[in-house]
């Protein structure tokens, strides 16, 4: 398993905001979703008035060829909010399709996917996993798979504190349990950060009554 650091993420992501697949790459790094996920999403599944999307179909390379299909378990149909960036990219994706459309007339595909070719169809998963490959070598940054920014979303989310369980939800773990087995690794500076954030705590509640008394004492 690889991450990225909070920098190297951010400069993946910064790299050619005009590379025609931005608005995937965007999706996949700030939802912890699946490569087949990403790839099966559809518009009617994402609400960005509410700000988040729904997980219920994938397209998965199955023997070599691309299928769509539901979600692989109860815990992978769910639920992601979504931030400001990603929804911009979004948009910005929206429109962009909407001029492919117009363009490719009777020939467009009708699939209603998100992360699709300019003719509407599907992006081959093995394919998408290349290009993902090439931007990364493009943006001169330490080298990664696709479905490392999942372990990268689910790491730097645990890294800043945010609850376990919200973490498992996102990339759809099947349990709090196995995140926290999966990101073990994390444990050790989080539990150095809480025993920090515990001792300020206690310390902090134990000033106003020594102020208090030395007032009283003046």
């Amino acid at each position: 398993m690889q991450t990225w650091t909070p920098a190297e993420l951010h400069a993946f992501l910064e790299h050619d905001p005009e590379d025609r697949l931005h608005y995937a790459w965007v999706l996949a790094a700030t939802t912890g979703m699946r490569r087949s996920e990403v790839l099966g999403l559809r518009w009617a599944d994402v609400d960005l008035g509410g700000t988040r999307l729904a997980v219920r179909q994938r397209l998965a390379s199955v023997d070599g060829r691309p299928e769509l299909s539901e979600p692989k378990s109860n815990s992978s149909g769910r639920v992601i909010d979504l931030d400001e960036r990603t929804l911009t990219a979004l948009r910005s994706r929206r429109a962009q399709q909407g001029e492919h459309r117009l363009a490719c007339g009777p020939a467009w595909h009708n699939l209603d996917l998100v992360v699709s070719r300019e003719d509407g169809l599907w992006i081959h998963p093995d394919w998408f996993s290349e290009l993902f490959r090439r931007r990364v070598a493009a943006a001169d940054i330490r080298p990664m798979r696709l479905h490392d920014l999942r372990h990268t979303h689910a790491t730097l989310l645990l890294q800043a504190g945010v609850n376990a369980k919200i973490v498992s939800e996102r990339p759809g773990h099947h349990s709090v349990a196995f995140t926290l087995d999966t990101y073990a690794h994390v444990m050790p500076g989080m539990q150095a950060e809480a025993v920090r954030q515990l001792s300020d705590l206690i310390t902090a509640a134990g000033r106003p009554a020594a102020d208090g008394k030395a007032d009283a004492d003046g």
